[in-house]
């Protein structure tokens, strides 16, 4: 082969050897005989084969989970508690100058976090405040990572597992809050009902005719019932006219 050849055939090898395409949602450290240079932006790319070489990073949020921690509360209950951290790369250069591993880094700084803080507080307080608690886990984790160029955007808690002994006093004492409630419903029901009888009662007492149609009304309701006999004396006042005046005339 012709040594022009040689060298065109070289030439093309070499160009395409130094193509790189950097997709939109990650960034390139481009990299000279291992000193950084700059960060290339995404789109089409050309480095110096051999002489550079770059590293690119996700800028995209990342999810990594908590593995499952065991933690000794403030009140001394023994609970497995795990999570997940949201963050994103926010300084490319620093992600890949700064630290090793980013994710394992994160990963560790999370565990050690979420141990700290949770066995600080009782459990009663972990249950019913997982925000605030996760809010505190990123607090800490931040102060880390905000020189490594990772932004800490969430922390959440997801899962919290006790021992069967604790579940089974927790179902009692939650049993046990929902009859007291039921309880006190009951008697606000006995003592509101009690009032509107006792207005109930003044009113008839007010008028002898609203007597008698309560005592109309009660016969009706069990005269509804055909095996029932009702005895009744009628008073003179309420006897018909007509049997009035034969009384009367004898």
């Amino acid at each position: 082969m012709n040594p022009p050849v040689l060298i065109s055939v070289f030439i093309i090898v070499f160009i395409f050897a130094g193509i790189r395409i950097v997709f939109e949602y990650k960034r390139a450290v481009k990299f000279r005989f291992g000193k950084y240079i700059k960060i290339l932006q995404p789109g089409f790319r050309w480095i110096i084969p051999i002489v550079e070489t770059i590293q690119t990073v996700d800028i995209r949020v990342i999810t990594i989970n908590i593995l499952s921690q065991e933690v000794m509360t403030e009140d001394n209950v023994p609970c497995s508690i795990d999570g997940v951290v949201f963050f994103r790369i926010s300084n490319p250069k620093k992600a890949v100058l700064e630290v090793e591993e980013y994710k394992f880094a994160i990963s560790q700084l999370s565990q050690a976090a979420l141990r700290d803080v949770c066995g600080k507080v009782e459990l009663d307080v972990i249950l019913s405040k997982r925000e605030e608690m996760g809010k505190n886990i990123k607090s800490i984790v931040e102060l880390e990572t905000k020189e490594w160029g990772i932004e800490i955007i969430d922390v959440k808690i997801k899962d919290i597992q006790l021992p069967e002994n604790m579940k089974r006093m927790m179902a009692n004492q939650a049993e046990a809050e929902r009859s007291r409630r039921a309880r006190i419903i009951l008697a606000l029901a006995e003592e509101q009902a009690a009032g509107k009888l006792l207005e109930a009662g003044k009113l008839i007492d007010q008028s002898p005719s609203a007597i008698k149609l309560r005592l109309y009304q009660t016969l009706s309701n069990i005269a509804a019932e055909k095996n029932s006999t009702i005895l009744f004396p009628f008073p003179e006042e309420v006897l018909p006219k007509h049997l009035k005046s034969k009384k009367k005339k004898k």
